[in-house]
């Protein structure tokens, strides 16, 4: 799906987040990345297969 050079990572790679927007709906709180990654704002995410990453967001230090 990727068509940037050099290639974005995939979906199953460890820096998958680091994938090109290719569709962004800030109003819904996702972002659909050239890997087929559906990023939520929460950091969850959806991989394309439909396994799901739970969000993963920082602990706040106090």
């Amino acid at each position: 799906m990727c068509l940037h050079t050099p290639k974005c990572p995939s979906a199953a790679s460890s820096d998958r987040e680091a994938a090109q927007i290719v569709v962004a709906h800030a109003e819904q709180g996702w972002n659909l990345l050239c890997n087929g990654l559906l990023l939520f704002e929460d950091t969850g995410e959806l991989l394309p297969d439909g396994q799901i990453i739970a969000p993963h967001r920082p602990l706040a230090t106090v």
